[in-house]
Order: structure tokens, then sequence, then C-alpha cells
């Protein structure tokens, strides 16, 4: 249904330029909106008009016309006036209301065609049935970008994001939950993920200096079909969860970028303790370091296992770096300069990281 303030800016626009009064009011009689808060007439009269048989009326100077959804009455629209002139406004304002009825339908159809598709809720008959009567092309290149908002009742980051990728492009906008929005992105056949990692960047650029919100921004993969859709949607749902564990500095996660993470994150707690146990044993566990040790791996990870780089970064001498380093080693029995030591600790660091996680659910 339309919002009341849509039918009330729809009806002072055209009372503004015609000097004709207006009032919209539902069928049990409630103003929805009105020009003036003056009574155009009783309650009851507009009641009994709303029950009968024709769709307009005179009482007086007042018109009264019934406005239709798919023939049947949604609201009685009142114009006071000049009677030949308050007549033709009064058509004018119902033709506007009625169109504005069909809008709003067809946007609440295709954002529940939409919803229930990404959460596979359709057959797949249906979809291409209801697809062909939403003018909504089937075989076009589609990618679901996920939008994840801190504050749950703030609809800011869904208009902004309708503003930034409105309908008329091909693309849409639509929520499943309170904690995040979706667009739904029409690609063309040139396009790749580069792009659509600058479409997720250029996101939370927006977000941020637009409305102030820090957001996280994830997608699937470009898929070909309309009834894949939900795969992408799935995709994007996964790669959000597993960038807030593993890759926590990354406002952008995509999907096919994932690596090892996507990997760790489909298995089960008791394999990870099992894993954890068989490599460190009753030895010092990654997550018992201190800060220090667990900063300088990060950093001699970011620089390939380069002991002279690190050391340069860090601003550490290079005998320092390599006594903290074989610090590490005595504790925890792996040698992070050798690679498949380097690789099982940071392996290791992962799956911890995603216990806790698992244990914050609970």
């Amino acid at each position: 249904m339309i919002s009341a303030q849509t039918i009330k800016t729809s009806i002072e626009e055209l009372g503004a330029i015609t000097k004709v009064e207006l009032c919209v009011m539902d069928l049990s009689g409630e103003v929805v909106a009105a020009t003036s808060e003056r009574i155009f007439l009783d309650v009851s009269i507009v009641i009994s008009f709303a029950n009968s048989p024709v769709d307009s009326q005179v009482i007086g100077d007042v018109h009264l016309f019934k406005v239709l959804d798919d023939g049947e009455p949604a609201y009685v629209l009142l114009a006071k006036g000049d009677s030949e002139h308050a007549y033709m406004v009064g058509k004018i304002g119902v033709s506007q209301l009625q169109n504005l009825v069909v809008a709003y339908k067809e946007r609440f159809d295709r954002n529940n065609f939409f919803q229930n598709l990404l959460l596979d809720n359709m057959l797949l008959i249906d979809v291409y049935n209801r697809a062909r009567k939403l003018k909504i092309e089937v075989a076009v290149p589609r990618v679901i970008i996920l939008v994840e908002t801190k504050n749950t009742q703030d609809s800011t980051a869904q208009e902004l994001l309708s503003s930034m990728y409105g309908q008329h492009s091909g693309d849409y906008v639509t929520a499943v939950d309170e904690n995040s929005v979706i667009l739904i992105k029409n690609m063309t056949r040139g396009q790749s993920y580069d792009d659509v990692n600058r479409i997720a960047t250029t996101i939370v650029d927006m977000m941020n200096t637009e409305a102030m919100l820090n957001v996280r921004v994830s997608y699937g993969t470009i898929v070909e079909e309309l009834k894949d859709l939900s795969k992408s949607f799935k995709e994007a749902k996964m790669a959000l969860e597993v960038g807030k564990i593993f890759y926590a500095e990354k406002r952008v996660n995509a999907y096919n970028t994932l690596g090892i993470g996507r990997l760790i994150y489909q298995l089960p707690e008791s394999l990870c303790k099992i894993f954890i146990d068989e490599i460190f044993g009753g030895k010092e566990v990654p997550d018992d370091l201190d800060e220090e040790t667990l900063n300088t791996i990060s950093k001699f990870f970011e620089n390939n296992l380069n002991v002279s780089e690190t050391s340069r970064q860090l601003f550490v001498h290079r005998n320092t770096l390599v006594y903290r380093i074989e610090k590490l080693e005595k504790s925890s029995g792996l040698d992070v300069r050798n690679f498949d030591d380097a690789l099982t600790f940071k392996i290791a660091l992962m799956v911890i990281s995603y216990m806790k996680y698992l244990e914050g659910r609970k």
C-alpha cells in the first residue's frame, strides 16, 4: 500500500496548483492525507459512498471519487471547490493515485519476487513465470553484493544504495533481514570481477562519506541465469562471515578470493580441536602468545618470510627479529623461517580465529 506521506505529497502538489481542497480517506473513513484541516463531509457519508456501486458522487460542493486497485475500492478522494473545476481536478487526482497504486504494487511484487528467489522459496517454473510477468530479463549476467550495517533500525543504507543503483539500470535493491542490504547488480558481458570489486569499494566509500556508516561489503560469483541468484547470495553471505573471521581488516570480501579461509570455515569444530592438539600437543599455542610476538610473525608473513625486510619495517635489529622467531620456535616447536612450519603456523592462527568465532556464537 502507498505510504500516507506519498499520498500527502501528491495531493498537496495538485492542490497548490489548482487551488482545490483535497482529502484522501480510507474505506473506514479515516483521513489518510488532506490539504486542509477542515472536515469535508460526515464520516458516515464517506463510508456509505465507499460501499455503494457508483464510482463518483456529488454532495453540495464536494465531489467524491473512488480510487480503485484492481477494480476494487482502495481509497476515497474528496475534492471541494467550484463544481466543474473541482470535478476535473478530482479526476486527475484519482488517475494520479491509481498510477501510484500500480507502481507501488509492482515495486512490492518485484521486492517479494527477489526475496523469495534469493531464499530459494520458489519453484523453477514459478521463477520464469513471475519474471515474465514482472518484465525481468532472465538471461542477464548478475552478481549479488551484500552490504552489512551495524545499525539494524537505520534505513539510510538501503535508501542510499537505491539512489546509487536504481531500477532504471536493471539493478535492484532489497533486504531479507534487518542487518544487511542486498544489491542485485546487472553486469554486461565484458565486465569482470575487477569491476565488481570497484563497485563494492565505491559502496563502502559512499556509505562512509555520505551517511557516516561503517559497513562491510561482500559479493558472490557472477551468474548467467536469474535462477542462480540464490547461489550468488549464499556465496556473498559466506564471504561476509569468512571475511569477519579471517580478514577483519578488509572492508570488501569476494567469495572467489577467500582462499583457505573458506576451507577452514566449512570444517567441524571437533576437527579443528584435533588439528590444534596434534600440531602443538602440550606446547604453547599461538593464542597464548604475547601481542608483540604475534605482530612480529604477522609482519614476517606479510613480507614472505624475508627477515631483512621485516626487521626494517618493524624498526628492529635483524638479530632482535631472529631472537623473537627462535623464541617462538622454542615455545611452539615451529620454525616459521621454514616454509612448511610457517604454513602450519598460519593455518593454526586461522583455525584458532574460527574456533573463537564458533565459541562466540554459542
